[in-house]
């Protein structure tokens, strides 16, 4: 059996020997082989990869996919649930590693944790073609159920269609922003469909508990925010329940809580458009 050195000087584990009726070398028929992979590569299965070109270099991150859609949408927060590997490649599917001092140029630091959030920030998930359509149609459809949940057809007070929304966004020419949520893209549409549709926010309806002593001032504050009182009673303390634009809610929240001086609660009772009703749950 012969034993090869590698060009780094490592011995080789790939084993083999000469057979003597042949002048070259012949497989052991025995399954003792182990594949050499060089001492500067790593070799990844099952990853996501995130790319980033930058000075004319190639810097690539082994992510797992889900994870990475997580930590842009700031639900994940520990990096080491991100990445499959802490090191920076040239190429993950060949397991080259990225060098310090390219690092170091390109980046301004070595630390590969900190060039791997750079990454993760700035750089390209990679996915198949086919895996790219799919989820443009997902996040679209998300987008316009968002919509749909949220808002209500002026001329009737009833919800949209999730298909008549589709329709209005293909007609904007609306641009999918892969690296947003769902949510935010279909805040940020609302404002524009209503050059298509008769569309705006349902009504929100809230819940209000203050202590009796500053129910009146509570209620002289945030009456120009309310649209309608549905209820109001007083038990030991005062409880009000209200219909509001949503975009008042978080001043309310503020009103409440400065002047019960954070004994005061404001609680969301409905959120999202029912069905053949002007609310939203």
């Amino acid at each position: 059996a012969l034993s090869v050195l590698s060009s780094a000087g490592r011995l080789s584990s790939t084993l083999f020997y000469t057979d003597p009726f042949y002048s070259s070398p012949s497989w052991i028929s025995k399954s003792f082989i182990l594949m050499f992979t060089p001492v500067n590569q790593v070799r990844l299965t099952n990853v996501a990869v995130v790319r980033l070109k930058k000075k004319g270099k190639r810097f690539e991150i082994a992510c797992y996919k889900n994870k990475v859609i997580s930590w842009r949408n700031k639900i994940e927060k520990d990096i080491d649930e991100v990445l499959q590997s802490s090191r920076v490649f040239t190429n993950v599917s060949k397991g080259t590693m990225a060098k310090s001092k390219d690092l170091e140029r390109c980046f301004d630091t070595a630390d590969e944790i900190e060039v791997c959030k750079m990454i993760l920030e700035k750089g390209q998930l990679q996915v198949s073609q086919k895996e790219r359509k799919v989820e443009a149609e997902t996040k679209l459809r998300d987008i316009a159920t968002i919509v749909a949940d949220k808002c209500i057809n002026t001329d009737n007070k009833l919800p949209f269609p999730v298909e008549v929304i589709q329709t209005a966004m293909k007609e904007l020419k609306f641009s999918l922003k892969p690296n947003r949520s769902a949510k935010q893209q279909a805040l940020e549409l609302i404002p524009e469909l209503k050059k298509q549709l008769p569309i705006a926010r349902a009504q929100m309806r809230i819940r209000l508990d203050v202590p009796e002593k500053v129910a009146k001032e509570v209620k002289k504050s945030v009456a120009p925010l309310i649209d309608m009182i549905e209820s109001e009673g007083w038990d030991l303390d005062y409880s009000l329940t209200a219909r509001i634009d949503p975009g008042s809610y978080r001043d309310i929240s503020k009103i409440v809580a400065a002047s019960t001086r954070g004994a005061g609660t404001v609680d969301i009772l409905d959120c999202k458009v029912q069905e053949r009703t002007d609310t939203i749950d």
